[in-house]
């Protein structure tokens, strides 16, 4: 009888669990046990391909060179994997690990990278409870399919039902005349759907992951295990910073009451550039896991070929952004460091027929505090100039120490060679670029252990150089001159209003004011002279001149 109960007992158990399971009720992902047993069997599997693989073959030998780079990449494969199953918290680290271009491995940057694309997706029912639970609102599925005579309004009609509208009603009212059931687009903390209010505002709502907000903490602490144990394994191996700044972070990304008040500070801070847009946030409407704000939609940043259909000059664009950038890390303190193209949108204005960049997704700041923003100018300054002797310096006062060298070839992705000769002087060369990645596999122990002995204000820093580096390759425009002018204009104006902060003297803030405004003339005289060398005009001007110097001689 004891048997047949149990039988039993386990048949409807097995046949609930099925059932829970096929509703989507029930996701293995939920259990802790599952995500710990997959992350310690993908780190013992990966631990152990390194240690067997490289053991037999001599260091340095064009055979370990080979099999290092396998290695990487199928160690990255089952990284990416783990990534993608565990979702949340481990998709975040995964794409800032894929946005490291020019500090990690080519075979774990470009493995990783796909991250962006393959962030899970929330179902209707899971952003209905995350409404209902943080607005008091009830979703309620409404379909609209009406009956045409032609071929046409039939289309139309299959078109909104494959939308799936919803009306979602707070307390017998209905908030919204339509909500689009598939999402505009997918990230690893939250997904954003289109919808229209009922007084014809469209709107974008950012709903948050229902599980990323319990699992987030435990998926730290279980990360920051893991790299304790494989750093006993690899002593060179040094990725406690990551664990850091996911601690650091990852808790602020997940407020979105947080990012609504950085996206209102950023467009106030930058108001002056006409060419920004950031969407209005609408508070009344929005809680620590709903965002409703202004919807805006362009083309993403590094679509060269969108820009030329709609008649967007690129090299403003990218002028423009780096406009942006070096106004918020040089002069402001207060940096945007999720720049990937998902979240910087170009559109041409109807109206006026000028290029607008619209800024999303400002869950991610970084805030840097004064000396080290006063340091970090300093150090660009030398670098431009080729100084060595201050890039030295100031590399140090960062925390690089005798590692300065590398330390100079992270922030500019450029070869040694090329930061002794000034790294505005030529632009980067296909071989140039290829031995920049193949030396972050070679240098990757030496690599990590800056990251470890850097300010952490630095590595959203690095980041964020890497993802607009990414941003200009894809448009042609890397390492352009008016770039490193933009960057030059900005440390002046930062290191001249704050020497002026801190002297007392009214002849010592007119020195000051006196030399920035020189020092500014001068770039503004050089960006001339650039412009009239690259101009039809300037090229017949020297056509002239060289004409006259002739007939001279």
């Amino acid at each position: 009888m004891a048997r047949r109960v149990l039988k039993l007992t386990s048949l409807v158990a097995a046949a609930s669990g099925i059932y829970l399971y096929g509703n989507k009720f029930l996701d293995p992902n939920d259990f802790g046990v599952v995500r710990v047993g997959r992350a310690i069997a993908t780190t013992a599997i990966i631990s152990y391909d390194y240690l067997s693989s490289l053991r037999s073959v001599p260091y340095g030998s064009e055979e370990y060179d080979i099999l290092r780079s396998q290695v990487h990449l199928r160690s990255a494969e089952r990284l990416r994997e783990l990534c993608c199953a565990n979702r949340g918290t481990f998709i975040k680290v995964g794409q800032h690990l894929g946005a490291l271009d020019y500090l990690l491995p080519e075979e774990y940057t470009r493995t990783l990278k796909v991250l962006h694309s393959q962030a899970p997706q929330s179902t209707r029912q899971e952003i209905e409870q995350v409404i209902r639970e943080d607005l008091g609102k009830e979703a309620k599925q409404h379909f609209s399919k009406k009956r045409g005579k032609s071929r046409f309004n039939e289309h139309c009609s299959s078109e909104r039902q494959l939308k799936m509208e919803e009306q979602i009603k707070i307390k017998g009212k209905e908030l919204f005349v339509s909500f689009e059931d598939t999402p505009l687009g997918a990230a690893s903390l939250a997904q954003v759907h289109k919808a229209v209010l009922q007084d014809g505002r469209t709107v974008a709502v950012k709903i948050q992951h229902p599980k990323v907000q319990a699992q987030s903490s435990k998926d730290i602490l279980l990360m920051e295990v893991l790299l304790l144990v494989v750093k006993q394994i690899f002593p060179d191996f040094e990725f406690m910073w990551l664990v850091e700044e996911a601690k650091k972070n990852l808790p602020l990304e997940l407020d979105f009451l947080n990012e609504g008040r950085n996206a209102e500070k950023v467009a106030d801070m930058l108001k002056n550039f006409d060419f920004l847009k950031v969407p209005r946030i609408y508070w009344e409407l929005s809680s620590r896991r709903v965002l409703l704000m202004e919807f805006m939609e362009g083309g993403q940043v590094n679509d060269r070929a969108y820009m030329e259909r709609n008649g967007i000059n690129v090299n403003e664009i990218s002028r423009n952004l780096g406009k942006l950038y070096s106004e918020m890390i040089f002069v402001n303190g207060f940096v945007h460091c999720d720049p990937h193209p998902g979240n910087v949108l170009v559109k041409k204005c109807p109206a006026s027929g000028k290029a607008h960049i619209i800024l999303l997704d400002h869950g991610l700041y970084q805030v840097l505090s004064e000396s080290f923003r006063m340091d970090y100018c300093h150090l660009w300054q030398a670098l431009i100039k080729a100084d060595m002797k201050r890039v030295q310096k100031y590399s140090r006062r960062l925390g690089a120490g005798d590692l300065y060298p590398l330390f100079a070839c992270m922030l500019t992705a450029r070869s040694w060679e090329s930061v002794n000769r000034g790294i505005d002087r030529s632009p980067v060369s296909a071989s140039e670029d290829v031995e920049i990645r193949s030396n972050a596999a070679a240098y990757l122990p030496q690599i990590t252990q800056l990251l470890n002995n850097v300010p952490r204000q630095m590595l959203l820093l690095l980041k964020t150089n890497d993802l607009l580096r990414g941003i200009e390759a894809a448009l042609h425009t890397r390492a352009s001159a008016s770039s490193f002018l933009n960057m030059s204009r900005c440390c002046i104006r930062a290191v001249s209003t704050y020497q002026r902060s801190k002297s007392h003297s009214l002849y010592r803030r007119a020195q000051i004011s006196l030399t920035e405004s020189l020092s500014l003339w001068q770039i503004n005289l050089y960006e001339l002279f650039l412009w009239l060398k690259g101009s039809h005009l300037g090229k017949l001007v020297l056509a002239v001149l060289s004409r006259m110097h002739h007939s001279m001689y």
